[in-house]
């Protein structure tokens, strides 16, 4: 084992001890019956780790170090120092209960979720983790209470105060499923007077918690969660990993993309007026065009029970696109459609969550969040208006294939431990909106021309979203400019933009990760169609591969290929984007 090889094992088998919960997540076992180390100590642990494994892969340069050796110290150092960061700066388990409640959540979900090893197995893990749960709790309640210029966030105490019956349901569930399996004869019989013991114990400790927020942290609560513009940039700069994506330049760019995006829309909407406002004047306003095809073509939507069955139907519909056009090959590994679990519905929308490298041989789940059941009707029409027949397929397209779920596949047969762990959030979305528009430019449904109208509507919100995303935490904005920055400049429901506006609060910088992604993933396409052009007689490239005036619409480029670039982008892991123009155009490994 070379000097790189043995330093990342180490690296690793200290980690997956320090956080067993990420562990799980990614597939070593091990540590499946331990929370890990909560409060000032786990605090204290997690520094003392990252500073110590800062000077340990600063030692690893040389000659000696390939390609793809140079890039996993690299995704190792930029992760040492998030987690550094993250723990001496940002110090958001101090100020966001939410951040507690999805901890917990996940570490209860992985468990009965993903069918790693035999149900009383991992019952006996959840049983293990619902005994830990009250001191999880415990160390919770001294650690929310902000620190200095950062009280606990009102916002994040009320979200998690809505989210926490999610971990109640999960206790529930562990129950219902090791009930089951013992009825039929199941060894889970065993473990069930353990697991019924630490549900009560669980669930005493959960209605606990939640008078302490209620009664407690709530009424002390003041902040929203904005981080400001010092402390935002400095998350950016972990989040993105790359320096010439500044607040500034994020919120630039994004700008200038809203521009022509919304100039590309006005032109389709022309185009398309006749066919969806037949008895209709077109009006003279821009605005009015868009939005007026936009409304016809919303209208046309899924039930709220059916919107999982319509996921599922397209799905089909693209895995055969694929096939029948070699875009891209289609792997076979499993992947379920279902409902969003509870604990996870306070960000609405879509998810993918992928099996992690070392479970590789698990489904995928592809979760639709459900209208919640205390809307109203006119916020539930809303909400399915947002997503519509059209807007399920290019959902489908980022969720799954050739989005989050191929990536994740390919991902994951990538032997980099170091990128199959640590990867990168800027990676995948950006890759999931991107390979979206190659899906509209190779001709998916380009029988539907309202399709490229809604397509082009989805990327400006990912545009739309960066803009948010600075402009909440950096300048402070408030509802009203933020929804009329969605609804008026994006064309989307208001029930769809308030509740983006909330997200954006709860989190931070993550908002920014579609677009800033989606853009890398165009600037290494152009380098890569510029190469295989000047290789093929241009001498450098720019003549046959001009720069395009919105991203995608290449057309065909002399060398290159579409399949053989889109799989080298995925056949990497998930490195930083810097890090992945490194492997790609050096044919690292």
């Amino acid at each position: 084992m070379g000097q790189a090889a043995a330093a990342v094992d180490a690296f690793f088998r200290e980690y997956f001890a320090l956080d067993p919960v990420h562990a799980t997540d990614v597939g070593e076992h091990s540590h499946d019956d331990r929370w890990p180390a909560l409060g000032e100590p786990g605090r204290l642990a997690r520094v003392a780790f990252a500073d110590r494994w800062t000077r340990e892969l600063d030692g690893l340069s040389g000659e000696t170090l390939t390609v793809g050796d140079r890039v996993d110290r690299d995704v190792l150092l930029g992760q040492v120092a998030a987690m550094r960061f993250g723990d001496s700066e940002l110090r958001e388990e101090a100020w966001s209960p939410l951040s507690w409640i999805e901890f917990i959540g996940s570490g209860l979900f992985l468990l009965l979720a993903r069918e790693f090893a035999p149900l009383d197995a991992r019952l006996t893990s959840v049983a293990a983790r619902l005994e830990g749960l009250p001191a999880v709790f415990d160390a919770a309640r001294e650690t929310l209470g902000g620190v200095p210029g950062r009280p606990v966030s009102r916002l994040h105490t009320e979200a998690a105060i809505e989210q926490l019956p999610g971990v109640t349901s999960l206790i529930d569930d562990a129950l219902a499923q090791g009930a089951a399996d013992a009825g039929s004869g199941g060894a889970s019989a065993s473990v069930m007077p353990r697991l019924r013991a630490a549900a009560s114990l669980a669930r005493e400790a959960v209605e606990a918690f939640e008078a302490h927020l209620r009664d407690v942290v709530l009424p002390a609560s003041e902040g929203d969660g904005r981080l400001g513009a010092d402390l935002y940039g400095a998350k950016l700069a972990h989040n993105l990993r790359d320096p010439a994506m500044t607040p500034a330049a994020v919120l630039a760019r994004a700008e200038r993309e809203y521009s022509a995006v919304r100039a590309e829309m006005v032109r389709l909407a022309r185009d398309l007026w006749p066919s969806w406002r037949p008895s209709e004047p077109m009006p003279d306003d821009d605005q009015a065009i868009v939005r007026g095809v936009l409304d016809a073509v919303v209208a046309e939507h899924p039930t709220g029970d059916g919107l999982v069955d319509a996921c599922r139907e397209e799905l089909a519909r693209i895995n055969a696109f694929c096939a029948s056009t070699g875009l891209i090959g289609v792997p076979d590994e499993p992947l379920r459609i279902s409902w969003t679990p509870e604990f996870l519905r306070a960000f609405g929308g879509a998810s993918l969550w992928t099996p992690g490298p070392l479970d590789r041989h698990l489904a995928a789940d592809f979760f639709i969040t459900p209208v919640p059941d205390d809307w109203t009707a006119e916020q539930g029409e809303s909400w399915l208006r947002e997503m519509n027949d059209r807007q399920i397929r290019v959902l489908t397209i980022h969720e799954a294939v050739p989005g989050h779920y191929l990536q994740g596949v390919h991902g994951n047969r990538c032997p980099s431990l170091a990128r199959g762990v640590f990867w990168s959030g800027v990676f995948a979305e950006g890759w999931a909106c991107y390979v979206t528009q190659v899906m509209i430019d190779a001709g998916y449904g380009a029988d539907d021309p309202a399709l490229a109208l809604v397509h082009w509507k989805f990327y400006l919100r990912a545009a739309i979203n960066a803009i948010l995303d600075v402009r909440v935490h950096v300048d402070g904005i408030g509802e009203d400019e933020a929804v009329e920055l969605m609804v008026e400049g994006g064309f989307q429901e208001d029930a769809e933009a308030r509740n983006k506006y909330r997200r954006a609060r709860l989190t931070s910088t993550q908002l920014s990760t579609y677009f800033v992604g989606s853009i890398g993933f165009w600037d290494l396409e152009l380098t890569a169609r510029r190469r295989a052009a000047a290789t093929a007689g241009d001498p450098d490239g720019s003549a046959a591969v001009p720069d395009p005036p919105l991203v995608g619409g290449f057309g065909s480029t002399p060398g290159f290929t579409y399949r053989d670039h889109l799989e080298a982008c995925i056949a990497h892991g998930a490195p930083p984007l810097p890090l992945l123009r490194e492997l790609v155009l050096e044919r690292g490994t």
